[in-house]
């Protein structure tokens, strides 16, 4: 009997012994994996994203909004076309419009004298009510923006023309509407550099009118004094 109790002691202390040693080892784990982690944080700023300096690669064909050249004035593109120009770019519009004198209308108005015009400025054309009531005239830059973007000029209009995208092209068609019946004044374009080139001559100019007005003051003013003393 004492005998088989000592084996049962030797027994439960055999079984604690390893519980002991493999509780031991989750804990050293535990915190090894604990350790680990926080170290590779650390290392690698996980806890502090950054935004590298150089991206890894670069998808084709997307690129920056705002990066294509600004649209050239109106006055700049009328300069750089002619009236030919515009009647080749009025093809597109010829299946709707005619522009001779005493034309015919077609899905769109004639078009003859256009230009300088009231809005709706044929009489014998059923406009719709949203160029009939817009108020205005054909200038230039009213041109301009009715031929970019038709519906987006003027709401409600029942004109389907999407619009021309290129400014030369709405310029050419302006200035070739222009020369039937209308001969409106063109747009003078100035070039930036010889405004700049402007500013300092007349800087220069009103400084030696200033200098001569001085002078002549100071001329008389001598005059003056001899006659006194005399």
């Amino acid at each position: 009997m004492t005998q088989d109790n000592a084996n049962m002691s030797d027994k439960d202390a055999g079984s604690g012994d390893l519980f002991n040693t493999a509780a031991g080892w989750v804990l050293f784990a535990a915190a090894l994996g604990l350790g680990l982690s926080i170290l590779s944080g650390k290392y690698f700023h996980a806890d502090n994203p950054e935004r590298p300096e150089t991206l890894g690669y670069i998808i084709e064909g997307v690129e920056e909004t705002g990066s294509g050249p600004a649209e050239i004035s109106f006055a700049e593109a009328l300069a750089s076309v002619t009236p030919a120009d515009g009647e080749k770019a009025f093809a597109k519009c010829a299946a709707c419009h005619s522009v001779e004198q005493g034309g015919a209308n077609g899905v769109g108005p004639n078009l003859y004298g256009v230009m300088g015009a009231k809005f709706g400025h044929n009489p014998s054309f059923g406009y719709s009510s949203a160029i009939s009531g817009a108020g205005g005239n054909w200038g230039w830059e009213e041109m301009n923006q009715w031929l970019a973007n038709p519906r987006g000029y003027i709401d409600g209009t029942s004109m389907g023309f999407a619009g021309l995208s290129k400014i030369e092209d709405r310029a050419a068609i302006a200035l070739y509407l222009n020369t039937f019946g209308s001969n409106i004044p063109v747009p003078e374009f100035v070039p930036a550099a010889a405004e700049e080139e402007a500013e300092p001559a007349s800087d220069e100019a009103a400084e030696a009118g200033a200098e001569e007005g001085a002078a002549e003051a100071e001329a008389t003013s001598e005059e003056t004094a001899e006659t006194a003393a005399s």
